[in-house]
């Protein structure tokens, strides 16, 4: 039997609540009677991100400048889930047309996973999108400032095998992608 249960909740400060970020500081009491404060627990929104493959067999990705990097890094295409999206499918075929112009005949739900269980509230859903194509009437969502590379399976399996990609939940939607592929190699 467990020892390990939630955590008495003592008292929340609201210290920020946008469309981007709800920022708390609680109090807990443990178990034991151990007071843990502040304890800061950021509330993000959940995210939905796809291994894309075309028609052709060919990787979509993107290239995007990351202000908390102060970079430009290669990414998988996705974003956030919008409270009008029927379904978390919807969103991620939303998503991709929106950053890349290219629809899906097929889009599989690969699980979720947490950027981080201990402090965010968010969670990011996983998919595989294949038999993309590219809808010539696609204008992409300007805001975003996304940069679409088309690549052959080699290079991304290339790029990915040097660590190109960072951003830790899109990787572990390219691992569960290509084990659900058969895919996975272990190097």
């Amino acid at each position: 039997m467990s020892t390990i249960s939630k955590w008495k909740l003592r008292s929340t400060e609201q210290l920020v609540k946008d469309r981007w970020a709800d920022v708390r500081k609680n109090s807990y009491q443990k178990n034991d009677g151990t007071v843990v404060e502040p304890f800061y627990v950021y509330g993000f929104p959940d995210y939905a991100t796809a291994l894309a493959i075309t028609k052709e067999g060919k990787v979509i990705v993107e290239k995007m400048y990351r202000p908390g990097l102060d970079m430009v890094t290669l990414e998988l295409p996705g974003g956030c889930v919008d409270a009008s999206d029927k379904s978390l499918t919807d969103t991620m075929a939303r998503e991709l047309f929106e950053e890349t112009g290219y629809r899906f005949e097929h889009i599989e739900y690969l699980g979720k996973t947490s950027p981080n269980p201990t402090t965010n509230t968010n969670l990011m859903h996983m998919f595989l999108a294949t038999g993309g194509v590219e809808d010539p009437l696609a204008v992409l969502d300007a805001e975003e400032a996304v940069e679409v590379v088309v690549l052959e399976w080699e290079d991304f399996i290339e790029k990915f095998k040097a660590q190109e990609f960072i951003q830790s939940m899109q990787v572990s939607t390219i691992l569960y992608a290509l084990m659900r592929m058969d895919k996975l190699v272990i190097f």
